[in-house]
């Protein structure tokens, strides 16, 4: 059966809560694969909207299991906390859930060293979330990072914990100038994460590949953006972790070979959130509107997002590192009032023309856009649910930034809520590199 990666092909915020809840429909189970609590999926159900964190979106389809991945850092408070809500909302988690063991920790000196060294950069801000997800990688890295089955062997836990803020208390305090993190209280208040925690927490590689061997559909889940991606992305103003389709199989413990295909979420324009290169960012009045029709504020921080055009090259770069099969379009009618919309088709840079991204932030942020320009449709496309309903333009908007990515549209989100939506192609038909 499918083994389905969706991905995010811009730099996160693509909506790819509410397509992998609908992919979630034909799914068994869901997968979790990198990233944090620094990541929000938004799902809108009838009256409610749900915003999730770490726990996957396919948690709100009754029966669905679902897999928090070894790639994945979790801060324990957090989850609990999400979990609880999602409880007291009617959405049952226990039983559903299985947590890595050997995902990493987040740890309260991650959040203060990330909050001091953005501090302390001034202008180089990488734009964080202050959630300590980059310091938990760093540990992880280094390999001194507690992992969440060292939870439940409370001797290595304070041993690990023991070693480790012997070191974060100094910098801390030397470098830092701040409070240092008294043992014992952090001690105490990890095991109380731990007698919580303890019924979530799995082997979950041994999990996912029995399900895979038992012929379930699997949905791996990512966060964030192919550029925002630690290995390529728009470096350094990037994730911590592999936001792209290869990181569902180190994340998980599934191998390359049982993966059927990766699919894309692309925004019908740009946005970002935080610093970096930007080349299509609209700076005006325009972007404005976008901002304001597309809700453009952070699920996790409330952040305004930086919005701009539909960036073919941007995208035509993440359909090709991630090889994938197809993308889901969404907030198509954030368009409907625009009377011409633009397509960046290339960059100018330094005099000469490109047709892919530089690889050095230098000329990243040289990069002026070349537009090709469009008649905007001018009516409303909001909940249409079949491909003939759309507007004549609108169809002609999709087929030009379909040719322009090199890569089939499966399906068009027309909105928030969970029906509006277009459904072209049966992503779990996909086979890879198919086009």
């Amino acid at each position: 059966m499918p083994a389905l990666v969706v991905v995010g092909t811009q730099w996160g915020d693509e909506g790819k809560g509410k397509i992998v809840d609908l992919l979630s429909e034909q799914a068994d189970g869901v997968v979790r694969y990198q990233g944090g609590h620094n990541a929000g999926h938004t799902v809108v159900l009838g009256q409610e909207t749900f915003v999730l964190h770490l726990i996957p979106s396919g948690i709100l389809h009754p029966g669905k299991l679902c897999v928090i991945g070894n790639g994945v850092v979790v801060d324990p408070a957090a989850l609990l906390e999400e979990a609880g809500h999602l409880e007291q909302r009617g959405v049952s988690v226990r039983g559903r859930l299985h947590v890595s063991s050997n995902a990493h920790l987040i740890m309260p000196y991650h959040k203060a060293i990330e909050k001091e060294s953005e501090r302390l950069k001034g202008a180089r801000r990488i734009g964080t979330t202050g959630r300590g997800i980059g310091p938990a990688y760093v540990d992880k890295m280094a390999r001194i990072g507690i992992r969440v089955g060292d939870l439940l062997d409370h001797d290595l836990f304070r041993e690990k914990l023991t070693a480790n803020l012997a070191e974060m208390n100094y910098l801390l305090d030397q470098l830092y100038k701040v409070e240092r993190f008294d043992l014992e209280k952090v001690y105490r208040e990890y095991l109380g994460y731990a007698e919580q925690l303890e019924g979530y927490i799995s082997d979950t590689a041994p999990i996912i590949n029995q399900w895979l061997d038992e012929d379930k559909r699997i949905l791996f889940e990512g966060a964030q953006g192919t550029h925002l991606d630690v290995d390529h992305g728009t470096y350094p103003f990037v994730t911590s972790s592999n936001a792209t389709a290869g990181g569902a199989c180190t994340g998980t413990g599934v191998g390359p070979t049982r993966i059927t295909a990766a699919v894309g979420v692309v925004k019908a324009y740009t946005t970002r959130v935080g610093s970096g290169p930007f080349p299509s960012e609209l700076k005006d009045q325009v972007g404005v509107q976008l901002q304001e029709r597309g809700h453009e504020f952070g699920a996790t921080t409330g952040r305004p997002r930086r919005c701009g055009w539909f960036d073919a090259v941007l995208v035509r770069y993440a359909v090709r590192i991630n090889g994938l099969a197809g993308v889901a379009v969404t907030k198509l009618d954030v368009l409907d009032g625009c009377d011409e919309i633009k397509i960046c088709v290339g960059y100018r840079c330094r005099g000469k023309t490109l047709q892919e991204i530089p690889s050095g932030l230098t000329a990243q942020e040289a990069c002026e856009p070349i537009y090709e320009t469009m008649e905007g449709w001018r009516s409303a496309t909001t909940g249409m649910k079949s491909y003939e309903q759309l507007p004549v333009r609108a169809k002609n908007y999709l087929s030009r930034i379909e040719e322009l990515m090199g890569c089939r549209v499966f399906l068009i989100s027309t909105g928030t809520r969970r029906e509006e939506a277009v459904r072209l192609k049966d992503p779990y038909t996909f086979r890879p590199q198919s086009r």
